[in-house]
C-alpha cells in the first residue's frame, strides 16, 4: 500500500520489516532494521499518525459500545470504533496511503478529499453498479452454494456489540479501544472520511458509502466500527422473510465474498443469520 523508497528499502517493505505477525495481531519488531532505517520508520510513523487529525476518544474495550452511543447522541460528528493501538495504526496507514508528504508516494499523487469521494458515491447505485469497479468479483466467480436452510436457526452468537472492540484470538475486550469522531452527518459517509478500502477484493471508499447508504435506507444500518479489514454494522430492521434474506445475502456476497467463502459457507447460512441478528460483520482478506 505504501510507496516510496527509504534507504534502499521501499516504505511498504520497511513497515513490513518492522512488524511480525503473532496470530492475527501485528506486533512491532524493529530489530531487523538498521539504525538509519529505524529512524526513518519512526519519522514516517510519526507523520502518519499525526495526519489523522480527527478527535479521538479512548476507552476500555468493554465500554466501547456505550461510549459510541454517548458520542453519537452528543451531535459532535459520527463516532467510529477503530479498535486497538494496532488497529488505529492500520487505519492511519490506509488514510495516508496516497499522501506524498507522508511516505513519498507517486509523484503528483494526492489523497482524495471526503467531498470528492462522496460525490463519486452519489453516482453509484448499489448493488447494480458494483460490477463497474474493476476489482469486483465477476458473477461467474461467485460460486457459493445456496445450501440448505440451517435447522438450528436460533443457534447463533448473541448480539454482543462490535467485534473490533475485542481481541480476535481470545474474544476478550481490548484493554483500550480508540473511537474517532468524524465530521460526517451520517454513518454511511464514514468510509469517505477515512479513505477506507481499495485493496485486494475490498472496494474503494465510494462503493462502501453507496452500500451503507442503501442499507441505511432499507434496514437502518449504521456503521459502528471499522479497523484495517473489518466492518461492524448494526441494523434497526431485519429481513422480513427468507426470500428477502437470501436476496440480501447475495448482495452481501458480491460486496464481500469472504463473508461466505471464508465464513458462512453458503447463501442460506448467511441469510439465516441476518434474520437472527441486528449485527452485520464484514471482513476482507
Amino acid at each position: 500500500m505504501i510507496g516510496g523508497l527509504i534507504g534502499g528499502l521501499g516504505a511498504s517493505g520497511l513497515f513490513a520489516a518492522a512488524r511480525s505477525i503473532a496470530g492475527e495481531r501485528a506486533v512491532k519488531d524493529l530489530s531487523h532494521l538498521t539504525p538509519e532505517q529505524r529512524a526513518r520508520y519512526e519519522a514516517m510513523h510519526k507523520r502518519m499518525m499525526a495526519a489523522l487529525t480527527y478527535e479521538r476518544v479512548t476507552v476500555p474495550g468493554k465500554d466501547a459500545l456505550a461510549e459510541w452511543e454517548r458520542l453519537k447522541a452528543s451531535g459532535r460528528g459520527w463516532p467510529v470504533v477503530i479498535g486497538s493501538d494496532e488497529d488505529l495504526e492500520r487505519i492511519a496507514d490506509q488514510f495516508t496511503t496516497d499522501d506524498p508528504t507522508i511516505f513519498g508516494g507517486v509523484p503528483g499523487s494526492t489523497p482524495r478529499p471526503p467531498a470528492q469521494i462522496l460525490a463519486a458515491a452519489e453516482a453509484i447505485r448499489f448493488p447494480a453498479d458494483l460490477q463497474k469497479w474493476s476489482g469486483a468479483y465477476r458473477p461467474e466467480d461467485l460460486r457459493a452454494p445456496l445450501g440448505d436452510w440451517p435447522t438450528l436457526v436460533g443457534d447463533y452468537a448473541p448480539d454482543v456489540g462490535p467485534s473490533i472492540a475485542n481481541d480476535l484470538m481470545t474474544g476478550a475486550p481490548h484493554d483500550r479501544v480508540h473511537i474517532l469522531l468524524l465530521p460526517a452527518g451520517h454513518g454511511w459517509e464514514a468510509p469517505a472520511y477515512l479513505r477506507w478500502g481499495n485493496w485486494n477484493a475490498c472496494p474503494p471508499p465510494e462503493y462502501h458509502v453507496a452500500a451503507l447508504r442503501d442499507w441505511n435506507r432499507r434496514y437502518g444500518a449504521e456503521l459502528v466500527a471499522v479497523n484495517g479489514d473489518t466492518m461492524d454494522i448494526r441494523v434497526r430492521t431485519r429481513p422480513r422473510d427468507r426470500a428477502e434474506a437470501v436476496a440480501l445475502a447475495r448482495d452481501m456476497y458480491g460486496y464481500c465474498p469472504d463473508i461466505i467463502d471464508q465464513g458462512a459457507g453458503s447463501i442460506s447460512s448467511l441469510a439465516a443469520g441476518l434474520m437472527e441478528s441486528d449485527w452485520w460483520y464484514f471482513w476482507w482478506d
